[in-house]
């Protein structure tokens, strides 16, 4: 079921309560409360960025790899996703 509604994993489950919160207005409890203060705390500490789709976010570096006789200069470009 969790699958079906692309909860398989306790942080999407989080996520997913956050916006149901907000969406809905319910109220939750101190446990639920505490657990998403928790979270929160967690990523500011860790550096965690949300990404909202592909392509949203990345990282990308140049490495000059050598010079071929007859071609040039030879340059690697190295870009990673942060989705």
């Amino acid at each position: 079921m969790w699958l079906r509604h692309d909860l398989e994993s306790f942080k999407k489950r989080l996520k997913a309560l956050e916006t149901k919160v907000a969406n809905d207005g319910i109220v939750l409890s101190d446990n639920q409360l505490a657990v998403l203060e928790k979270v929160k705390n967690q990523r500011e500490a860790s550096g965690e960025i949300e990404t909202m789709h592909p392509g949203y976010l990345g990282s990308q570096d140049t490495y000059y790899v050598g010079n071929i006789k007859g071609i040039g200069r030879i340059y690697q470009q190295t870009f990673v996703d942060t989705y």
